[in-house]
């Protein structure tokens, strides 16, 4: 997992040089060979001069960096990394290093010079060997107990910020815990603190969430609940706060659990998905604390005011970090839908809420708009964006729509509304499926393959999305689409029944979706009726020559090109019948 790390010090720098420069010499390779042998030795020799006030320039810490960096940079590269006699080797080094922390005779000063060096290292190899996690997570422990809480802060969120390659998400769970136990330690400047560590944790956050996959489930939702650690450490600081301190701290602190709701929401695996409702229930409940309430979650306005009351000059980068706190709020209500636990937890709070987002219609429109952050976004999936849309009809029911006509026309535009939303996430959900038709061919998977991978055929989405393109194209009252008035539905439909089409004619025969009966009546009652339309507006529109004119005219250039494309493409569909 690759992250851009943040500015370093200069002796940072020149450790990195070091290493490097013996990187590529092998007899300096050879020289600090990592055994347990040299590690101990090279202990002895940081206690000795400490001893003797010889260690001004830090090299006898960093000679026993050295060897565990070697340690860790072996591993990194071998393909086996739970080789036994390697693990064996690392594990006991690092209770080598653990056993002179924790000697009644060591040195202060030796072992914050330690903190200094080892916390990368050392989580690198709990991260990289099973084996060895329970050690290295005792020795950072160390480091926050017994050095200073705000310098193990600092190297803590340097090492959060690190580039790393391998098992990153195993790296930054431990990191995550331990940045949480010596945030409670912080007394003082405490928002300060916490203003300096959170965009480290959410720029960790936002880079490893997108690349989980079915495989590092388990540590992902383990990610998510060493997220939340953090979230209540911060939480005990505002307990400690008083007056208006506590207030941006705890502004602060709902703007990271809204946007790790967001986060959290953002895995498409189901079973992680479901796993996570604990974490979810554990961020509504700081929100809570925070004094949010979900009323002012519908409506976005409990984010406005967090987010009024932090520094916009002073902390741009903070607020940068929380880009996804309104979407976070729409998902905190839509969870109550996904979770007993949280719906419980919401209970009457909830109905009563929604019962006032429907009485007043400024507060209603303004909860649909928030929806549209959900709704409109590609990075949420289709349970998610399923619930959202149950929660849009139960705010815009149609009799309270008739009740408002008087404010806003939108008792015949509504169906249109939910059309085109439904479009649009369907329209997600088949480029999805494209990408993995790619993905599939770029792996030469051969057909073979294809045909016994289990999987429903057509899958469910198909159905679903020629009803929703027969809706549009072709109106349950009759007669085709009204052009150019419903020109972006008209575009969004074709354009889905585009990728299908594109979707289909990448499959073998076995596993096409159209059969040629609705492949006829897509082509002849779908398609062929919109060309001379689309056609003759276009004729009108050039004849016209008005800006009105010129306004339909490229309005509907995509239609017609989107239109003539799907044509070609069910003309070579059909000669295949």
């Amino acid at each position: 997992m690759g992250l851009v790390s943040t500015e370093a010090t200069p002796d940072h720098h020149a450790r990195l040089r070091r290493r490097s420069m013996d990187a590529g010499d092998t007899s300096a390779a050879a020289a600090v060979a990592p055994t347990p042998a040299r590690l101990r030795e090279a202990l002895a020799a940081l206690s000795k001069a400490f001893e003797s006030g010889d260690c001004s320039d830090g090299s006898a810490a960093a000679a026993v960096s050295d060897l565990l960096n070697a340690a860790a940079d072996a591993a990194d590269a071998d393909a086996d990394a739970e080789d036994e006699a390697a693990a064996g080797v690392v594990e006991e080094m690092l209770r080598e290093v653990h056993a002179f922390l924790s000697s009644p005779s060591s040195n202060q000063l030796a072992i914050d010079a330690l903190s200094l060096e080892l916390v990368k290292p050392v989580a690198k190899l709990g991260a990289l060997m099973r084996n060895c996690w329970d050690i290295a997570n005792a020795i950072i422990e160390f480091f926050v107990s017994n050095c200073n809480p705000r310098d193990m802060l600092s190297i803590l969120c340097e090492a959060v910020d690190a580039p790393l390659a391998s098992n990153g998400s195993v790296y930054f769970v431990l990191l995550f815990k331990e940045l949480a136990k010596v945030l409670v330690l912080i007394q003082k400047r405490h928002t300060e603190q916490v203003k300096v560590t959170l965009p480290a944790v959410l720029r960790v956050m936002n880079a490893v969430i997108p690349e989980c996959d079915e495989e590092h489930g388990k540590i992902i939702v383990d990610m998510y609940n060493a997220a939340l650690r953090i979230g209540n450490a911060i939480q005990e600081m505002c307990k400690k706060m008083v007056n208006q301190t506590n207030e941006e701290l705890c502004s602060v602190l709902s703007l990271y659990s809204l946007q790790n709701i967001a986060l959290v929401s953002r895995c498409k695996q189901q079973h992680i998905l479901s796993a996570c409702g604990s974490v979810v229930l554990q961020h509504s409940k700081i929100l809570t604390f925070c004094g949010f309430t979900y009323l002012g979650l519908l409506t976005g306005n409990d984010v406005t005011s967090a987010t009024d009351k932090i520094s916009k000059d002073e902390d741009a980068d903070l607020l940068e970090c929380f880009s996804f706190a309104m979407n976070g709020a729409n998902l905190a209500v839509i969870w109550t839908y996904m979770d007993d636990e949280i719906s419980k937890y919401a209970g009457a709070e909830l109905e009563s809420a929604l019962k006032d987002v429907k009485g007043n219609h400024t507060r209603m429109w303004q909860a649909i708009n928030i929806l549209r952050y959900v709704l409109s976004s590609t990075h949420y999936p289709w349970v998610i964006k399923s619930h959202s849309l149950d929660l849009l009809l139960t705010i815009a029911n149609e009799s309270r729509i008739e009740e408002i006509n008087d404010h806003v026309d939108v008792s015949s535009s509504g169906p249109q509304i939910f059309a085109t939303l439904k479009t649009a996430i369907l329209l997600d959900l088949v480029k999805d499926e494209v990408s993995r038709e790619i993905r599939r061919a770029d792996q030469d998977i051969v057909e073979s393959d294809q045909l016994q991978d289990g999987g429903e055929w057509p899958p469910p989405w198909f159905s679903h999305a020629l009803e929703l393109v027969e809706l549009i194209l072709k109106p349950p009252e009759g007669g085709p689409p009204c052009l150019p008035d419903h020109g972006e539905q008209v575009l969004s439909a074709l354009n889905l029944l585009r990728f299908v089409l594109i979707i289909d004619s990448r499959g073998s025969r076995s596993r096409k979706m159209f059969g040629e009966e609705t492949m006829r009546k897509v082509y002849s009652e779908w398609l062929m009726p919109l060309r001379p339309i689309v056609a003759g507006i276009q004729s009108e529109s050039e004849e016209d020559g008005s800006d009105v004119a010129n306004h339909i005219m490229c309005s509907l250039n995509p239609v017609q090109l989107v239109l003539y494309r799907c044509i070609e493409l069910a003309e070579e569909k059909m000669k295949g019948f």
